[in-house]
């Protein structure tokens, strides 16, 4: 069975479970595992550790919240390039 397949198994009533570990956010931002764990250890990504062996979790509210600050941050910077390149 592929990753895809699987992911999609774990969605309920078509939505993500509140909980998305580590490996599901990179998943999600089509990134690799380091740097999903490096948002989250820089503050980027808000996340908690559970569990005995202090895995991380992240609240699905927050990786959408973390995906709507990189878009507004992307729209910021396409402006600020505007404007530098208009002032010529």
């Amino acid at each position: 069975m592929d990753k895809g397949a699987t992911w999609r198994q774990r969605w309920q009533n078509g939505h993500m479970p509140r909980f998305l570990t580590l490996a599901d956010v990179a998943e999600q931002l089509q990134i690799n595992s380091p740097a999903a764990y490096a948002l989250v250890r820089s503050g980027e990504l808000k996340a908690i550790q559970v569990g005995g062996r202090g895995q991380w979790r992240v609240e699905e509210t927050m990786l959408e919240q973390y995906i709507q600050e990189r878009y507004a941050e992307a729209s910021r910077m396409i402006e600020e390039a505007k404007a530098k390149s208009a002032g010529r």
